[in-house]
Protein backbone atom coordinates (compact mmCIF):
# COMPACT_ATOMS: atom_id res chain seq x y z
CA UNK A 1 0.00 0.00 0.00
CA UNK A 2 1.30 3.41 -0.78
CA UNK A 3 1.12 6.39 0.45
CA UNK A 4 -1.34 7.60 -1.84
CA UNK A 5 -3.26 4.73 -1.82
CA UNK A 6 -4.00 5.07 2.18
CA UNK A 7 -7.48 5.55 2.85
CA UNK A 8 -8.23 8.60 4.78
CA UNK A 9 -9.81 8.02 8.84
CA UNK A 10 -13.32 9.00 7.57
CA UNK A 11 -13.42 5.54 5.11
CA UNK A 12 -12.86 2.91 7.82
CA UNK A 13 -15.83 3.01 9.63
CA UNK A 14 -14.83 3.72 12.28
CA UNK A 15 -17.65 4.41 15.45
CA UNK A 16 -18.73 7.66 15.78
CA UNK A 17 -17.29 8.28 19.25
CA UNK A 18 -13.85 7.37 18.41
CA UNK A 19 -14.16 9.57 15.03
CA UNK A 20 -15.07 12.72 17.45
CA UNK A 21 -11.38 11.77 19.30
CA UNK A 22 -9.57 11.52 15.86
CA UNK A 23 -10.42 14.99 15.02
CA UNK A 24 -9.53 16.40 18.22
CA UNK A 25 -6.22 14.90 18.51
CA UNK A 26 -6.09 15.73 14.47
CA UNK A 27 -5.60 12.73 13.17
CA UNK A 28 -5.83 13.16 9.03
CA UNK A 29 -4.19 9.92 7.70
CA UNK A 30 -3.40 7.04 9.12
CA UNK A 31 -0.20 5.56 9.31
CA UNK A 32 0.27 2.22 6.58
CA UNK A 33 -0.22 -0.07 10.01
CA UNK A 34 -3.47 1.35 10.90
CA UNK A 35 -4.98 1.80 7.30
CA UNK A 36 -3.90 -2.37 6.92
CA UNK A 37 -4.93 -3.21 10.36
CA UNK A 38 -8.43 -1.35 11.01
CA UNK A 39 -11.00 -2.74 8.53
CA UNK A 40 -10.22 -6.48 9.21
CA UNK A 41 -9.79 -6.27 13.16
CA UNK A 42 -12.97 -3.93 12.67
CA UNK A 43 -14.46 -7.16 10.76
CA UNK A 44 -13.68 -9.67 13.81
CA UNK A 45 -10.31 -10.70 12.14
CA UNK A 46 -7.53 -12.68 13.70
CA UNK A 47 -4.09 -10.78 12.83
CA UNK A 48 -0.60 -11.20 12.32
CA UNK A 49 1.46 -8.07 12.16
CA UNK A 50 4.96 -7.87 11.77
CA UNK A 51 6.08 -3.65 12.26
CA UNK A 52 8.72 -1.95 13.90
CA UNK A 53 7.85 0.41 17.59
CA UNK A 54 6.66 3.51 16.00
CA UNK A 55 4.71 2.52 13.45
CA UNK A 56 1.25 3.37 15.20
CA UNK A 57 0.35 0.15 16.33
CA UNK A 58 -1.23 1.06 19.59
CA UNK A 59 -4.04 2.90 17.37
CA UNK A 60 -3.97 0.30 15.12
CA UNK A 61 -5.66 -2.02 17.28
CA UNK A 62 -7.29 0.49 20.06
CA UNK A 63 -9.29 2.35 17.37
CA UNK A 64 -11.55 -0.81 16.02
CA UNK A 65 -11.27 -2.59 19.30
CA UNK A 66 -12.44 0.37 21.15
CA UNK A 67 -15.24 0.61 18.13
CA UNK A 68 -17.05 -2.92 19.19
CA UNK A 69 -16.27 -2.81 22.62
CA UNK A 70 -19.73 -2.49 24.85
CA UNK A 71 -18.59 0.44 27.50
CA UNK A 72 -22.22 -1.11 29.33
CA UNK A 73 -20.81 -3.89 30.28
CA UNK A 74 -18.50 -4.05 33.33
CA UNK A 75 -15.77 -6.81 32.72
CA UNK A 76 -12.31 -6.97 31.14
CA UNK A 77 -13.57 -7.45 27.16
CA UNK A 78 -10.17 -6.30 25.77
CA UNK A 79 -6.65 -7.65 27.25
CA UNK A 80 -3.57 -6.37 25.87
CA UNK A 81 0.01 -8.25 26.74
CA UNK A 82 3.08 -5.56 26.58
CA UNK A 83 6.90 -6.99 27.64
CA UNK A 84 6.88 -3.94 30.26
CA UNK A 85 5.02 -1.46 32.55
CA UNK A 86 6.44 1.29 30.32
CA UNK A 87 4.25 0.13 27.18
CA UNK A 88 1.35 -1.00 29.71
CA UNK A 89 1.11 2.84 30.53
CA UNK A 90 1.57 3.87 26.99
CA UNK A 91 -1.33 1.55 25.50
CA UNK A 92 -3.51 2.12 28.63
CA UNK A 93 -3.34 5.96 28.50
CA UNK A 94 -3.47 5.98 24.78
CA UNK A 95 -6.86 3.84 25.06
CA UNK A 96 -8.10 5.72 27.91
CA UNK A 97 -7.53 9.18 25.52
CA UNK A 98 -9.27 7.18 22.24
CA UNK A 99 -12.63 6.39 24.73
CA UNK A 100 -12.86 9.97 26.44
CA UNK A 101 -16.15 9.94 24.58
CA UNK A 102 -17.77 6.28 25.17
CA UNK A 103 -19.24 6.58 28.65
CA UNK A 104 -18.34 4.67 31.41
CA UNK A 105 -15.28 3.03 29.97
CA UNK A 106 -12.77 2.29 32.11
CA UNK A 107 -9.03 0.73 31.40
CA UNK A 108 -6.72 -0.62 33.65
CA UNK A 109 -2.91 -0.85 33.17
CA UNK A 110 -1.88 -3.90 35.26
CA UNK A 111 1.89 -4.25 36.17
CA UNK A 112 4.84 -5.01 38.57
CA UNK A 113 5.76 -2.63 41.43
CA UNK A 114 2.46 -1.37 41.63
CA UNK A 115 0.03 -1.98 44.26
CA UNK A 116 -2.11 -5.01 44.41
CA UNK A 117 -4.35 -3.63 46.50
CA UNK A 118 -4.79 -0.41 44.03
CA UNK A 119 -5.69 -3.21 40.97
CA UNK A 120 -8.01 -5.34 43.33
CA UNK A 121 -9.97 -2.52 43.57
CA UNK A 122 -10.47 -1.05 39.93
CA UNK A 123 -10.97 -4.34 39.12
CA UNK A 124 -13.89 -5.14 41.53
CA UNK A 125 -15.69 -1.54 40.03
CA UNK A 126 -15.05 -2.84 36.72
CA UNK A 127 -12.92 -2.68 33.38
CA UNK A 128 -13.39 -3.32 29.76
CA UNK A 129 -9.70 -3.29 29.00
CA UNK A 130 -6.99 -4.54 30.50
CA UNK A 131 -3.42 -4.14 29.51
CA UNK A 132 -0.49 -5.87 31.48
CA UNK A 133 2.31 -7.26 31.96
CA UNK A 134 2.75 -11.42 31.65
CA UNK A 135 4.13 -11.73 35.15
CA UNK A 136 1.59 -9.31 36.87
CA UNK A 137 -1.23 -10.95 34.61
CA UNK A 138 -0.54 -14.69 35.85
CA UNK A 139 -0.61 -13.14 39.69
CA UNK A 140 -4.08 -12.05 39.24
CA UNK A 141 -5.09 -15.59 37.20
CA UNK A 142 -3.69 -17.43 40.70
CA UNK A 143 -5.35 -15.63 43.15
CA UNK A 144 -8.52 -15.47 40.67
CA UNK A 145 -9.32 -11.92 40.42
CA UNK A 146 -9.15 -11.43 37.22
CA UNK A 147 -11.56 -13.65 35.38
CA UNK A 148 -10.67 -13.88 31.43
CA UNK A 149 -13.67 -16.30 30.13
CA UNK A 150 -15.64 -13.27 28.74
CA UNK A 151 -13.09 -11.77 26.62
CA UNK A 152 -13.94 -11.02 23.00
CA UNK A 153 -10.18 -9.67 22.11
CA UNK A 154 -6.35 -10.06 22.72
CA UNK A 155 -3.33 -8.52 21.84
CA UNK A 156 0.19 -9.82 21.71
CA UNK A 157 2.01 -6.25 21.54
CA UNK A 158 6.15 -6.97 20.88
CA UNK A 159 5.83 -10.54 21.26
CA UNK A 160 9.69 -11.01 19.84
CA UNK A 161 10.43 -8.55 23.04
CA UNK A 162 8.30 -11.18 25.42
CA UNK A 163 10.63 -13.88 23.91
CA UNK A 164 13.76 -12.47 24.82
CA UNK A 165 13.35 -11.76 28.19
CA UNK A 166 11.93 -14.95 28.86
CA UNK A 167 7.99 -14.81 29.19
CA UNK A 168 7.20 -16.43 26.13
CA UNK A 169 5.94 -19.15 28.18
CA UNK A 170 3.46 -17.07 30.25
CA UNK A 171 2.33 -15.70 27.18
CA UNK A 172 1.01 -18.70 25.91
CA UNK A 173 -0.23 -19.89 29.08
CA UNK A 174 -2.21 -16.62 29.27
CA UNK A 175 -3.64 -17.26 26.14
CA UNK A 176 -5.03 -20.63 27.32
CA UNK A 177 -7.07 -19.20 30.03
CA UNK A 178 -9.11 -17.60 27.20
CA UNK A 179 -12.10 -18.07 25.44
CA UNK A 180 -12.14 -20.03 22.48
CA UNK A 181 -13.65 -17.87 20.29
CA UNK A 182 -11.90 -14.82 21.25
CA UNK A 183 -10.24 -12.49 18.42
CA UNK A 184 -6.51 -12.62 18.04
CA UNK A 185 -3.88 -9.70 17.21
CA UNK A 186 -0.13 -10.32 17.31
CA UNK A 187 2.48 -7.84 16.60
CA UNK A 188 5.81 -8.58 16.36
CA UNK A 189 9.24 -6.67 14.84
CA UNK A 190 10.56 -9.71 13.58
CA UNK A 191 9.48 -13.73 13.59
CA UNK A 192 11.22 -15.76 14.96
CA UNK A 193 10.00 -19.57 15.12
CA UNK A 194 8.92 -19.31 18.35
CA UNK A 195 6.49 -16.26 17.85
CA UNK A 196 5.26 -18.19 14.58
CA UNK A 197 4.76 -21.10 16.68
CA UNK A 198 2.37 -19.28 19.06
CA UNK A 199 0.59 -17.84 16.19
CA UNK A 200 0.05 -20.94 14.76
CA UNK A 201 -1.76 -22.51 17.96
CA UNK A 202 -3.85 -19.39 18.38
CA UNK A 203 -4.58 -17.29 15.66
CA UNK A 204 -6.99 -18.69 13.15
CA UNK A 205 -6.81 -17.52 9.55
CA UNK A 206 -5.30 -14.33 10.48
CA UNK A 207 -4.49 -11.48 8.01
CA UNK A 208 -0.84 -11.36 7.51
CA UNK A 209 0.44 -7.56 7.50
CA UNK A 210 4.07 -6.40 7.28
CA UNK A 211 4.97 -2.81 7.18
CA UNK A 212 8.45 -1.32 6.57
CA UNK A 213 9.02 2.05 8.33
CA UNK A 214 10.38 5.16 6.66
CA UNK A 215 14.69 6.32 7.59
CA UNK A 216 15.41 8.81 5.97
CA UNK A 217 15.97 12.33 7.88
CA UNK A 218 17.58 15.44 6.70
CA UNK A 219 21.34 15.19 6.98
CA UNK A 220 21.55 18.88 7.56
CA UNK A 221 19.72 18.84 11.21
CA UNK A 222 20.80 17.59 13.96
CA UNK A 223 18.99 16.06 16.20
CA UNK A 224 19.00 16.17 20.24
CA UNK A 225 16.92 15.16 23.12
CA UNK A 226 15.97 16.26 26.52
CA UNK A 227 14.71 13.75 29.37
CA UNK A 228 11.43 15.12 31.24
CA UNK A 229 12.01 15.88 34.79
CA UNK A 230 12.75 18.42 37.64
CA UNK A 231 11.74 21.17 35.46
CA UNK A 232 7.99 21.31 33.71
CA UNK A 233 8.41 21.64 30.01
CA UNK A 234 7.31 25.24 29.44
CA UNK A 235 10.00 26.30 31.51
CA UNK A 236 12.66 23.80 29.77
CA UNK A 237 11.15 25.65 26.46
CA UNK A 238 11.67 28.85 27.69
CA UNK A 239 15.33 27.96 28.47
CA UNK A 240 16.06 27.09 25.40
CA UNK A 241 14.49 30.19 23.48
CA UNK A 242 16.73 32.03 25.55
CA UNK A 243 20.08 30.70 25.48
CA UNK A 244 19.85 29.40 21.31
CA UNK A 245 20.43 31.22 18.35
CA UNK A 246 16.96 31.41 17.12
CA UNK A 247 15.84 32.82 13.71
CA UNK A 248 11.76 31.00 13.71
CA UNK A 249 10.84 27.86 15.62
CA UNK A 250 8.00 25.40 15.19
CA UNK A 251 6.54 23.48 18.08
CA UNK A 252 4.73 20.13 17.73
CA UNK A 253 1.75 20.03 20.42
CA UNK A 254 -0.14 17.24 20.16
CA UNK A 255 -3.21 18.47 20.40
CA UNK A 256 -5.69 21.65 18.82
CA UNK A 257 -6.30 22.90 22.52
CA UNK A 258 -2.22 22.51 23.50
CA UNK A 259 -1.45 25.06 20.58
CA UNK A 260 -3.58 27.52 21.53
CA UNK A 261 -2.80 27.25 25.36
CA UNK A 262 1.32 27.26 24.46
CA UNK A 263 1.19 29.60 22.55
CA UNK A 264 -0.48 31.75 24.98
CA UNK A 265 1.92 30.81 27.46
CA UNK A 266 4.69 31.39 25.80
CA UNK A 267 3.39 35.32 24.44
CA UNK A 268 2.88 36.20 28.30
CA UNK A 269 6.25 35.55 28.85
CA UNK A 270 7.64 38.01 25.94
CA UNK A 271 8.00 35.38 22.48
CA UNK A 272 6.11 36.44 19.47
CA UNK A 273 4.31 33.21 19.40
CA UNK A 274 1.03 32.11 17.75
CA UNK A 275 -0.84 28.62 16.75
CA UNK A 276 -1.46 26.75 13.97
CA UNK A 277 -4.27 24.07 13.93
CA UNK A 278 -7.04 22.71 11.69
CA UNK A 279 -9.94 24.74 13.71
CA UNK A 280 -8.26 27.89 12.56
CA UNK A 281 -9.64 29.02 8.71
CA UNK A 282 -7.97 28.57 5.84
CA UNK A 283 -7.57 32.75 5.91
CA UNK A 284 -6.14 32.61 9.10
CA UNK A 285 -3.78 29.93 8.64
CA UNK A 286 -2.10 31.12 5.53
CA UNK A 287 -1.85 34.63 7.55
CA UNK A 288 0.02 33.11 10.44
CA UNK A 289 2.76 31.41 7.96
CA UNK A 290 3.22 34.34 5.73
CA UNK A 291 3.81 36.40 8.89
CA UNK A 292 6.44 33.33 10.29
CA UNK A 293 8.03 34.25 6.75
CA UNK A 294 8.30 38.00 6.43
CA UNK A 295 9.28 37.68 10.21
CA UNK A 296 7.00 39.57 11.97
CA UNK A 297 6.56 36.25 13.77
CA UNK A 298 8.98 34.08 15.59
CA UNK A 299 7.70 30.69 16.93
CA UNK A 300 4.44 28.74 15.69
CA UNK A 301 2.79 26.05 17.85
CA UNK A 302 1.38 23.16 15.56
CA UNK A 303 -0.49 20.04 15.72
CA UNK A 304 1.04 18.02 12.68
CA UNK A 305 -1.93 18.21 10.63
CA UNK A 306 -1.90 21.97 10.44
CA UNK A 307 2.00 21.63 9.68
CA UNK A 308 2.07 19.68 6.60
CA UNK A 309 2.99 20.89 3.62
CA UNK A 310 4.79 23.84 5.40
CA UNK A 311 7.75 24.89 3.76
CA UNK A 312 9.57 28.34 5.44
CA UNK A 313 13.39 28.61 4.92
CA UNK A 314 13.67 30.32 8.09
CA UNK A 315 12.53 27.68 10.80
CA UNK A 316 15.75 27.26 12.24
CA UNK A 317 14.55 25.21 14.90
CA UNK A 318 11.80 22.22 15.63
CA UNK A 319 10.88 21.26 19.15
CA UNK A 320 8.29 18.26 19.85
CA UNK A 321 7.10 19.28 22.88
CA UNK A 322 4.84 16.42 22.75
CA UNK A 323 6.59 13.05 21.25
CA UNK A 324 4.83 12.17 18.29
CA UNK A 325 2.96 8.83 17.97
CA UNK A 326 4.70 7.43 15.52
CA UNK A 327 8.12 7.37 14.02
CA UNK A 328 6.78 9.07 10.41
CA UNK A 329 5.02 11.76 12.61
CA UNK A 330 8.25 12.85 14.03
CA UNK A 331 10.05 12.62 10.10
CA UNK A 332 7.45 14.62 8.73
CA UNK A 333 7.99 17.25 11.92
CA UNK A 334 12.10 17.41 11.93
CA UNK A 335 11.38 17.69 7.49
CA UNK A 336 10.38 21.19 8.35
CA UNK A 337 13.85 23.16 9.07
CA UNK A 338 17.24 22.35 7.23
CA UNK A 339 15.06 23.35 4.22
CA UNK A 340 17.31 24.22 1.20
CA UNK A 341 20.52 23.06 2.63
CA UNK A 342 20.08 25.01 5.66
CA UNK A 343 21.49 23.76 9.33
CA UNK A 344 18.41 23.03 11.57
CA UNK A 345 18.33 21.63 14.82
CA UNK A 346 15.40 19.50 16.05
CA UNK A 347 15.03 18.99 20.04
CA UNK A 348 12.38 16.43 21.12
CA UNK A 349 11.34 16.26 24.70
CA UNK A 350 11.23 12.94 26.47
CA UNK A 351 9.29 12.11 29.48
CA UNK A 352 11.10 8.34 31.35
CA UNK A 353 8.43 6.24 29.89
CA UNK A 354 8.53 7.43 26.24
CA UNK A 355 12.19 6.20 25.57
CA UNK A 356 11.12 3.58 24.07
CA UNK A 357 9.59 5.76 21.41
CA UNK A 358 12.82 8.10 21.42
CA UNK A 359 14.70 4.64 20.60
CA UNK A 360 12.18 3.44 17.88
CA UNK A 361 12.90 6.41 15.95
CA UNK A 362 16.36 6.10 16.74
CA UNK A 363 16.22 2.34 14.86
CA UNK A 364 13.88 4.25 12.20
CA UNK A 365 15.95 7.06 11.08
CA UNK A 366 19.55 5.09 11.90
CA UNK A 367 20.99 8.53 13.07
CA UNK A 368 21.18 9.03 16.80
CA UNK A 369 19.65 11.12 18.96
CA UNK A 370 22.53 13.08 21.57
CA UNK A 371 21.24 14.26 25.19
CA UNK A 372 21.29 17.71 25.75
CA UNK A 373 21.48 19.30 28.55
CA UNK A 374 19.59 22.37 29.17
CA UNK A 375 21.00 26.20 29.41
CA UNK A 376 22.10 27.00 32.76
CA UNK A 377 21.41 30.30 34.72
CA UNK A 378 24.56 31.21 33.83
CA UNK A 379 24.24 30.63 30.73
CA UNK A 380 20.94 32.87 30.01
CA UNK A 381 22.53 35.38 31.78
CA UNK A 382 25.43 36.05 29.43
CA UNK A 383 23.17 35.59 26.53
CA UNK A 384 20.88 38.61 27.66
CA UNK A 385 24.35 40.24 28.39
CA UNK A 386 25.88 39.59 25.51
CA UNK A 387 22.12 40.91 23.34
CA UNK A 388 22.08 43.97 25.71
CA UNK A 389 25.71 44.71 25.03
CA UNK A 390 24.65 44.31 21.07
CA UNK A 391 21.82 46.68 21.62
CA UNK A 392 24.74 49.44 23.37
CA UNK A 393 26.65 49.27 20.70
CA UNK A 394 24.44 49.89 17.60
CA UNK A 395 22.67 52.89 19.66
CA UNK A 396 25.56 53.99 20.07
CA UNK A 397 26.73 53.97 16.78
CA UNK A 398 23.77 55.27 15.72
CA UNK A 399 22.33 57.67 17.52
CA UNK A 400 22.77 61.18 18.53
CA UNK A 401 23.51 61.17 21.94
CA UNK A 402 24.27 64.47 22.73
CA UNK A 403 21.10 65.48 24.09
CA UNK A 404 21.43 62.58 26.93
CA UNK A 405 25.33 63.22 27.90
CA UNK A 406 24.40 66.73 28.98
CA UNK A 407 21.61 65.11 30.49
CA UNK A 408 24.28 63.00 32.29
CA UNK A 409 26.98 65.56 32.78
CA UNK A 410 24.18 67.75 34.63
CA UNK A 411 22.77 64.67 37.14
CA UNK A 412 26.91 64.74 38.13
CA UNK A 413 27.14 68.08 39.31
CA UNK A 414 23.81 69.00 40.74
CA UNK A 415 23.83 65.23 43.15
CA UNK A 416 27.86 64.85 42.93
CA UNK A 417 27.20 60.91 41.48
CA UNK A 418 30.22 59.19 39.63
CA UNK A 419 29.49 58.07 35.87
CA UNK A 420 29.52 54.44 36.87
CA UNK A 421 26.78 55.16 39.60
CA UNK A 422 24.40 56.58 37.09
CA UNK A 423 25.04 54.28 34.29
CA UNK A 424 24.55 51.35 36.50
CA UNK A 425 21.26 52.68 37.37
CA UNK A 426 19.97 53.76 34.47
CA UNK A 427 20.79 49.79 32.80
CA UNK A 428 18.60 48.55 35.79
CA UNK A 429 16.08 50.75 35.22
CA UNK A 430 15.83 49.68 31.45
CA UNK A 431 16.47 45.94 32.08
CA UNK A 432 13.53 45.62 35.12
CA UNK A 433 10.86 43.88 32.93
CA UNK A 434 13.10 41.52 31.94
CA UNK A 435 16.15 41.32 34.24
CA UNK A 436 19.53 40.20 32.56
CA UNK A 437 20.29 38.02 35.26
CA UNK A 438 18.05 35.12 35.01
CA UNK A 439 16.24 34.17 38.58
CA UNK A 440 13.99 31.13 36.85
CA UNK A 441 13.55 27.49 38.80
CA UNK A 442 16.26 25.05 38.86
CA UNK A 443 16.18 21.58 37.99
CA UNK A 444 15.08 18.97 40.98
CA UNK A 445 17.99 17.06 42.65
CA UNK A 446 19.10 13.67 41.66
CA UNK A 447 17.05 10.58 43.07
CA UNK A 448 18.46 9.19 46.34
CA UNK A 449 20.84 5.93 45.75
CA UNK A 450 19.12 2.56 46.82
CA UNK A 451 19.79 1.77 50.49
CA UNK A 452 23.11 -0.87 50.62
CA UNK A 453 24.00 -2.63 53.29
CA UNK A 454 27.39 -2.19 54.85
CA UNK A 455 28.05 -6.04 54.14
CA UNK A 456 27.50 -5.98 51.01
CA UNK A 457 30.17 -7.24 48.68
CA UNK A 458 31.56 -4.86 45.66
CA UNK A 459 31.47 -6.09 42.51
CA UNK A 460 33.97 -6.25 39.83
CA UNK A 461 33.78 -2.98 38.39
CA UNK A 462 33.93 0.57 39.94
CA UNK A 463 30.70 2.03 40.84
CA UNK A 464 29.09 -1.53 40.19
CA UNK A 465 27.57 -3.42 42.86
CA UNK A 466 26.76 -7.02 43.12
CA UNK A 467 22.72 -8.05 43.35
CA UNK A 468 20.98 -11.53 43.97
CA UNK A 469 17.84 -12.31 41.71
CA UNK A 470 15.75 -15.25 42.42
CA UNK A 471 16.12 -16.38 38.83
CA UNK A 472 18.42 -19.69 37.75
CA UNK A 473 19.10 -22.48 35.15
CA UNK A 474 16.42 -24.84 36.76
CA UNK A 475 13.90 -22.17 35.81
CA UNK A 476 15.31 -21.91 32.17
CA UNK A 477 16.67 -18.29 32.40
CA UNK A 478 19.93 -17.18 30.65
CA UNK A 479 22.01 -14.08 30.50
CA UNK A 480 19.95 -12.75 27.53
CA UNK A 481 16.87 -13.01 29.10
CA UNK A 482 17.58 -11.33 32.58
CA UNK A 483 19.74 -8.24 30.05
CA UNK A 484 16.45 -8.07 28.27
CA UNK A 485 14.51 -7.72 31.35
CA UNK A 486 16.47 -5.49 32.99
CA UNK A 487 16.99 -2.72 30.06
CA UNK A 488 13.26 -3.05 29.12
CA UNK A 489 12.06 -2.70 32.76
CA UNK A 490 14.42 -0.53 34.39
CA UNK A 491 15.75 1.34 31.33
CA UNK A 492 19.23 0.26 32.26
CA UNK A 493 21.29 0.19 29.23
CA UNK A 494 22.77 -2.73 28.40
CA UNK A 495 26.35 -1.80 28.92
CA UNK A 496 25.91 -0.97 32.44
CA UNK A 497 25.07 -4.34 33.37
CA UNK A 498 28.48 -6.13 34.39
CA UNK A 499 29.26 -9.81 34.73
CA UNK A 500 26.11 -12.04 35.05
CA UNK A 501 26.62 -15.57 37.17
CA UNK A 502 23.98 -18.05 37.19
CA UNK A 503 23.35 -20.86 39.78
CA UNK A 504 20.70 -23.46 40.43
CA UNK A 505 18.26 -21.61 41.66
CA UNK A 506 19.67 -18.42 41.84
CA UNK A 507 21.97 -15.62 39.56
CA UNK A 508 24.35 -13.02 40.50
CA UNK A 509 24.47 -9.50 39.00
CA UNK A 510 26.80 -6.59 38.48
CA UNK A 511 24.47 -3.21 38.14
CA UNK A 512 25.58 0.51 38.89
CA UNK A 513 25.87 1.41 42.74
CA UNK A 514 23.88 4.72 41.88
CA UNK A 515 20.99 3.21 40.99
CA UNK A 516 17.67 5.00 41.96
CA UNK A 517 15.80 4.17 45.09
CA UNK A 518 12.97 3.62 42.40
CA UNK A 519 14.80 1.74 39.68
CA UNK A 520 15.81 -0.66 43.22
CA UNK A 521 12.01 -1.05 44.13
CA UNK A 522 10.74 -1.74 40.51
CA UNK A 523 13.45 -4.57 39.86
CA UNK A 524 12.35 -6.42 42.25
CA UNK A 525 9.11 -7.07 40.98
CA UNK A 526 10.29 -7.75 37.52
CA UNK A 527 9.24 -11.30 35.99
CA UNK A 528 11.77 -13.20 34.02
CA UNK A 529 10.86 -17.03 32.92
CA UNK A 530 8.13 -16.93 35.64
CA UNK A 531 10.15 -16.28 38.43
CA UNK A 532 10.13 -12.78 39.97
CA UNK A 533 13.72 -11.46 40.33
CA UNK A 534 12.91 -9.88 43.85
CA UNK A 535 16.44 -8.16 43.84
CA UNK A 536 18.47 -7.56 46.54
CA UNK A 537 21.53 -6.92 47.52
CA UNK A 538 23.89 -9.94 47.77
CA UNK A 539 25.02 -10.74 51.18
CA UNK A 540 27.35 -13.65 50.20
CA UNK A 541 26.24 -17.22 51.20
CA UNK A 542 24.63 -18.60 54.74
CA UNK A 543 22.74 -16.87 57.36
CA UNK A 544 22.79 -13.13 55.52
CA UNK A 545 21.03 -14.60 52.79
CA UNK A 546 18.19 -16.43 54.87
CA UNK A 547 17.34 -13.57 56.77
CA UNK A 548 16.61 -11.53 53.15
CA UNK A 549 13.31 -13.34 52.79
CA UNK A 550 12.20 -14.83 55.99
CA UNK A 551 9.34 -17.68 55.54
CA UNK A 552 9.52 -17.25 52.21
CA UNK A 553 12.22 -19.64 50.84
CA UNK A 554 15.22 -21.41 52.94
CA UNK A 555 18.98 -21.27 51.90
CA UNK A 556 21.55 -23.36 53.30
CA UNK A 557 25.47 -22.93 52.74
CA UNK A 558 24.94 -25.48 50.32
CA UNK A 559 21.67 -23.65 48.09
CA UNK A 560 19.08 -26.20 49.47
CA UNK A 561 15.81 -26.88 47.31
CA UNK A 562 13.50 -24.02 47.98
CA UNK A 563 9.93 -24.94 49.87
CA UNK A 564 6.99 -24.09 48.07
CA UNK A 565 3.88 -23.27 49.64
CA UNK A 566 0.82 -25.16 48.69
CA UNK A 567 -1.77 -23.89 45.67
CA UNK A 568 1.10 -21.12 45.00
CA UNK A 569 3.68 -21.60 41.68
CA UNK A 570 3.99 -25.08 40.25
CA UNK A 571 8.03 -26.08 41.04
CA UNK A 572 10.09 -24.78 38.66
CA UNK A 573 10.76 -28.16 37.20
CA UNK A 574 7.65 -28.43 35.66
CA UNK A 575 7.73 -25.69 33.67
CA UNK A 576 9.02 -25.49 30.39
CA UNK A 577 12.98 -24.00 29.83
CA UNK A 578 14.11 -21.93 27.23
Amino acid sequence: MTEETIPSFAQLSLAPAIYKVIDEVGYEVPSPIQAQSIPPLLAGRDLLGQAQTGTGKTAAFSLPLLSRLDPSLKYPQILVLTPTRELALQVAEAMQTYARHLPGFQVLPVYGGQNMLQQLRQLQRGVQAVVGTPGRIQDHLRRGTLRLDRLSCVVVDEADEMLKMGFIDDVEQILEHTPVGKQTALFSATMPKEVLQIARRHLKDPVEIRIKSKTSTVETISQWFWQVKGLHKLDALTRILEAEEIDAMLVFARTKTATVELAEKLEARGFSCAPLNGDMTQALREKTIERLKNGSLDIVVATDVAARGLDVKRISHVVNYDIPYDTEAYIHRIGRTGRAGREGKAILFVAPRERRMLYAIEQATRQPIKAMSLPSRKDITDRRIGLFKEQIAEAMEAQDLEFFEEFIDSYQDEYDVGFRRIAATLVYLLQKEKPLQHEGPVEAPEVEEAPAPRSAKSAGGAGMRRYRIEVGRVHGVEPRHIVGAITNEAQISSGAIGAIKLFHEFSLVDLPQKMPQETFSLLQDVWVCGQQLKLSVDTGPGEARQEKHPGKRTFGKGGGQPRFKPGGRKPPHTRRGK
